[in-house]
């Protein structure tokens, strides 16, 4: 296998900075949340996550036009999303107790892609970016959360009813996400090639 050397450039190209400081603001936006006094506390939080989907959506143009993807940008853009989703959805499980499931929820998905990712790669596979339903679920579930976080004043109800959509997208996306992987191993086993 042709192990290649990370450059600096790689490492600190505009498009992995961005990776970088979604994860940094991560620990920040999830402090001031869980100890927000007013109103004013969930805005500030909001406004970090806006800034960090904001760099989420020009990192991957900046890398395309300016040709700056790279293996390290491959592995810190999802991680960084991943990070994000699961911090806000901790958060989130803190104040609405039905989060706790959507939380479980998450954990189970995001563990069986790892777990599935781990055991697929020594076999020469591995998913090359999001399916159009995986990106759906993210979408979906970022503007949910978003919702939930602009307006902290919102009813249980709705807050539901948003916690409930937030489930549901992720429980489709990784009923989705089964054959995508059963099929992987089974291209990368030796009689199916």
């Amino acid at each position: 296998m042709n192990k290649q050397k990370m450059t600096a450039k790689e490492i600190f190209s505009i498009p992995n900075l961005m990776g970088y400081f979604r994860i940094l603001l991560i620990p920040v936006f999830s402090w001031i949340y869980i100890h927000a006094d007013g109103v004013s506390d969930y805005y500030v939080a909001a406004v970090l996550v806006g800034i960090s989907g904001l760099t989420d959506m020009f990192d991957g143009k900046v890398a395309r036009k300016f040709n700056m993807i790279t293996e390290l940008g491959k592995f810190i853009d999802p991680l960084a999303d991943k990070l994000t989703q699961g911090a806000l959805v901790l958060c989130f499980a803190v104040r609405y107790p039905l989060m706790r499931a959507v939380l479980a929820l998450f954990i189970l998905k995001e563990g069986f892609m790892g777990i599935m990712g781990l055991l697929l790669l020594p076999r020469g596979k591995k998913l090359d970016g999001a399916m159009w339903f995986g990106k759906v679920c993210t979408a979906v579930l970022y503007v949910l959360l978003f919702i939930l976080l602009l307006f902290p004043g919102i009813s249980l109800t709705a807050a539901n009813l948003l916690i409930s959509a937030c489930g549901a997208f992720m429980l489709f996306s990784l009923i989705m996400y089964i054959p995508v992987f059963r099929k992987m191993w089974k291209e990368s086993e030796p009689s199916g090639k």
